[in-house]
């Protein structure tokens, strides 16, 4: 187990949690700590960023997709032979799922872990009312465990000083960990669906060590650590992503990866090599294809329409995919796999990529957000992930929608989202493929994993007969 772990919460989004987490992330590493990072919510962005810092791969942790046992085990698992562990929150500390539950939240989070938390605060234009601010969070919920608090976007040493002293009123002994100037050279760019990916961030090593130095000079990380020691009898745990299943026939599935589609929970891919499957990544942005013996093809999610161009313009792959689609080869794909699978991708310049022309529908762009939240997928018909009755969760954020959608194709998923109940009919299959917008997290339910390499062991064995 590690040896040190902490959440990095904040007070709302856009506080400075990302900021204050890569940094913390490289400050660790430069200095020869092993460092796992998560990332509490459904979020892509920010665990690739994680794993450019630290050399490994970030995992999800969720409350309301993933049980209370998978996500201790989850944690357990990935930190075990790490230094430190370094949990990123989401949102606002308390804020989840809903209103009125803890559901989905960091707070949720941390006490599931039973590790403290680093509170972040944008104190920008704050002064003596940062007190009563910090006093709701730490008196809203008395189970949470406190490393201390960081201040963000601070004027100067003297606004810190003043911050600090505000805080000696408080009937208990918070630890102020340090504070962060307003510094643009480590700042984060954004665009319409949160920050730009690991793959376009430009994160490089001056960017490591500059950020590593305002963590030295400011915060004080010898009493982070002192406040973040982990009790040994967190060491037990189980494997999260051991379905228990055993196949017949090892399957190949491919794996496009690039800054075209890198939107995965790594525990996706995970349940899948667990199982037995060879996992083949591969770039269509460079040009890449499957290999040939490929028994099944899963397309993630991610930004399809800014690399529109250069993916039409990959006719090898193309050409694989409609030909695989012919010969019934499983192909699942999530939100920018969905796009790419369909007629074409129009931006909101008006430009027209044509995409793989499987599915019978085209895609556009929107300058407004058309979906955002969790939610919870059941089956209504068989399909190659699983039987009618099966039931998983996910999430769903994109900023696009089909076009000139026809009739020929069935819908095999019924969606349900947030507290309305309301539902709707999703989930595209056409033959041996299936598309849709959710992104679906297989730790909510294993024997998707399962049932996908079934049918992509079948596939292998109807092609060689």
């Amino acid at each position: 187990m590690a040896k040190y772990g902490f959440v990095v919460a904040g007070t709302h989004s856009g506080c400075g949690k990302t900021t204050v987490s890569l940094g913390l992330m490289a400050y660790f590493a430069e200095r020869g700590y092993s460092v796992q990072a998560f990332k509490v919510g459904p979020d892509f962005i920010d665990p690739g960023l994680h794993r450019l810092i630290t050399g490994r791969n970030s995992f999800n942790l969720d409350g309301w997709m993933l049980t209370k046992e998978y996500n201790v085990n989850l944690f357990k698992w990935a930190s075990h032979n790490s230094d430190v562990a370094i949990v990123e929150g989401v949102m606002g500390m308390y804020d989840g799922f809903d209103g009125k539950t803890e559901d989905g939240s960091t707070a949720q989070i941390a006490k599931w872990a039973d590790i403290p938390v680093l509170l972040v605060v944008d104190a920008r234009s704050m002064a003596r009312s940062v007190a009563a601010l910090i006093h709701g969070f730490v008196s809203f919920d008395s189970r949470i465990k406190w490393a201390g608090v960081v201040f963000n976007r601070v004027g100067s040493e003297k606004h810190f000083e003043y911050l600090r002293d505000a805080l000696s009123v408080l009937p208990y002994d918070l630890p102020v960990l340090g504070w962060l100037p307003a510094e643009r050279e480590v700042t984060l760019p954004e665009r319409h669906l949160g920050l730009i990916t690991a793959e376009e961030s430009g994160i490089d090593m001056a960017w490591k060590t500059k950020i590593a130095s305002l963590m030295e000079r400011f915060v004080d990380v010898k009493l982070l650590l002192e406040k973040s020691k982990i009790v040994d009898s967190l060491n037990a745990f189980k494997n999260p992503f051991d379905t228990g299943a055993t196949l017949p026939k090892s399957s190949t599935i491919a794996i496009p990866r690039d800054a075209a589609f890198c939107f995965y929970y790594e525990d996706n891919l995970l349940m899948l090599k667990n199982a037995g499957a060879k996992v083949v990544e591969f770039s269509p942005i460079k040009g890449e294809i499957p290999p040939d013996d490929t028994d099944a093809i899963y397309i993630g999610g991610g930004y399809p329409e800014l690399h529109g161009e250069i993916l039409s313009e990959n006719q090898s792959f193309l050409r694989f995919l409609r030909e695989r689609a012919r010969s019934s080869t499983p192909i699942y794909a999530e939100c920018g796999g969905l796009m790419f699978l369909s007629q074409y991708i129009k931006t909101t310049d008006g430009e027209l990529w044509p995409m793989a022309g499987i599915l019978p529908f085209g895609v556009r762009m929107l300058k407004r957000r058309r979906a955002l939240g969790y939610s919870k997928v059941r089956f209504i018909k068989d399909c190659l992930l699983g039987p009618s009755g099966t039931v998983v969760k996910g999430h769903e954020f994109h900023y696009s929608d089909l076009y000139n959608c026809e009739n020929d194709v069935e819908l095999v998923f019924e969606v349900s989202k947030g507290e309305s109940g309301d539902t709707r009919l999703e989930g595209f299959r056409l033959g041996s493929v299936l598309a849709s917008y959710i992104h679906q997290h297989w730790g909510s339910n294993p024997e998707i994993a399962v049932n996908f390499l079934r049918n992509a062991a079948k596939n292998g064995e109807e092609g060689q007969s």
